[in-house]
């Protein structure tokens, strides 16, 4: 579709794809490019390019390929797309649920993702770099600090040298090891370290910089394209095994928005004259599933009652009035809440919240306690998984779970939290996916005032006409919140401004 859109050609009635056939059938069981899938369903080893067109250096343009050898490649591209359809296609028509999931949310989504990467997002380049020299110049200061605290120079590049530094120098515990047995450097076992020494926290720092740096401040540049001036990124809809949209070259999705560094990035990405850029998101969609899946009584009576629910859980948890939670309180019920739902421990919980492990056991036990509802539908959603191998979302997508009866436990109790995870961040996934459809059919009825521009998780993003911001941007509320029927109401938050920071 977009190669076609460069000559001015625009595809409509696309009505299959069978990298989505293979996707909606099973999302984990296996890469969906054709190669992999003609090789599992069909038993055939595809033609690949670099058998027509050489490899590295030696690799030539297609146009310079011999017609026939060039017709063979294509044909059998076109063969095995028809093939593999005829192979997969059966498998969802005779499942209603999946054959919904492709027909409903997939397919209609492909050419909504097509316009939104043909119309890209400005960049103001100009402010990028100001960004980047400011971050190498942090960068440097770091260095020198870190120099200053081990008393000589090193590599903060190098693990190796990070972990000869770390724990055979200055004597720090080691809390995880590599799979090959050595110390781990690596975010989580630094996390653990942080609070013993400053160095593991100034080299987590480092890295976050070096990291925005090489992604964002130094690469988002080198990704405008000449013709449109604008960024093009690539939306993928078969990578996440949850349904989730994924985004590469350039990657918009992991752009930090809790550190300052992040949203500055954010505010290179601007509105062009006489627009704004409009953001809506989902205001806790996942804890709104949680409460709809579950059916908890105490869960949806705080959503209807539009109550703060990191505060409601908090007092139900700790036995106290709303107006007498004190911050460190709702702290800890928000890291229940969103813990709960990806499965995590009790000692997972002692660890993030700093306390000992018998308290955030006995913090779990009256969470669930209060919200039993919770308890049954995570208890049903693992026996479930143990028994038919995948769960479902709301919308019927499947996630299967192929180490839930492993003998290694380790692996079992991965896929255990997986199975408890699945059905919200699906369910969210599919929500924003089925919004996105319905925003777009909308779109052409504003005649140019408005276009959708970025899909980050639970967030849609979008230059909006100045003199139009209100109307579109009660639009956009009304159908994001159409997209499901829960038993509690979604929220939408809308923000406005010249850039994508300042829409938040």
């Amino acid at each position: 579709m977009n190669v076609l859109s460069t000559y001015g050609i625009a595809v409509a009635g696309a009505r299959y794809d069978s990298m989505l056939e293979s996707y909606v059938w099973n999302s984990s069981g296996s890469r969906h490019d054709m190669d992999t899938l003609a090789k599992k369903y069909l038993g055939f080893d595809t033609l690949r390019y670099e058998d027509v067109a050489g490899k590295g250096a030696k690799q030539i343009p297609f146009a310079q390929i011999e017609v026939q050898r060039a017709t063979d490649y294509a044909a059998e591209d076109a063969d095995v797309t028809l093939r593999l359809h005829r192979e997969l296609w059966p498998k969802l028509d005779a499942d209603p649920k999946l054959q919904s999931v492709f027909e409903t949310i997939e397919m209609p989504l492909v050419p909504v993702l097509a316009r939104m990467e043909q119309t890209g997002v400005l960049i103001d380049v100009d402010k990028l770099k100001t960004q980047g020299q400011e971050i190498g110049r942090r960068l440097l200061d770091l260095q020198q600090r870190a120099f200053e605290l081990a008393g000589r120079h090193f590599s903060l590049d190098s693990p190796k040298q990070l972990q000869q530094l770390l724990y055979d120098e200055l004597k720090l515990p080691v809390t995880q090891k590599t799979p090959t047995g050595q110390p781990s450097t690596n975010e989580e076992a630094l996390e653990a370290l942080a609070d013993l020494h400053e160095l593991p926290r100034l080299v987590l720092e480092y890295r976050m910089l070096a990291k925005l740096r090489s992604t964002y401040t130094d690469k988002l540049a080198e990704h405008v394209n000449p013709r449109t001036g604008r960024v093009h990124t690539s939306y993928h809809q078969a990578v996440a095994a949850t349904g989730r949209l994924s985004s590469n070259e350039p990657n918009l999705q992991n752009i930090p928005i809790r550190t300052e560094e992040g949203r500055r990035i954010r505010q290179a990405f601007v509105a062009p004259p006489g627009f704004k850029i409009l953001a809506a998101d989902y205001s806790q969609i996942e804890l709104r599933i949680m409460a709809h899946l579950s059916s908890d009584t105490g869960l949806l009576a705080a959503f209807h009652g539009n109550q703060d629910i990191h505060r409601a859980t908090a007092a139900e948890v700790f036995g106290l009035p709303p107006d007498q939670v004190d911050s460190n309180q709702r702290r800890a019920a928000k890291a229940i809440n969103f813990g709960l739902m990806y499965g995590m421990s009790a000692f997972g919980l002692a660890r993030q919240l700093g306390i000992e492990r018998a308290q955030a056991q006995e913090y779990m036990r009256r969470y669930f306690e209060r919200y039993p509802g919770v308890q049954a539908f995570m208890t049903a959603t693992r026996e479930q998984a143990h028994r038919d191998g995948f769960v479902e979302t709301l919308f019927g997508r499947r996630l299967y779970l192929t180490e839930i009866n492993s003998r290694n436990q380790g692996l079992r109790a991965g896929a255990e939290r997986a199975a408890i995870n699945a059905p919200m961040q699906g369910t969210a996934a599919d929500i924003i996916k089925r919004a996105m459809i319905l925003v777009d059919a909308w779109l052409p009825s504003l005649d140019g005032a408005a276009r959708m521009i970025m899909q980050v998780h639970d967030e849609l993003v979008f230059e909006v006409r100045e003199d139009r911001l209100d109307a579109i941007g009660a639009g956009v509320r009304e159908r994001m919140m159409a997209a499901a029927n829960l038993n509690v109401p979604m929220i939408v938050d809308v923000g406005v401004g010249a850039n994508w920071d300042e829409a938040h």
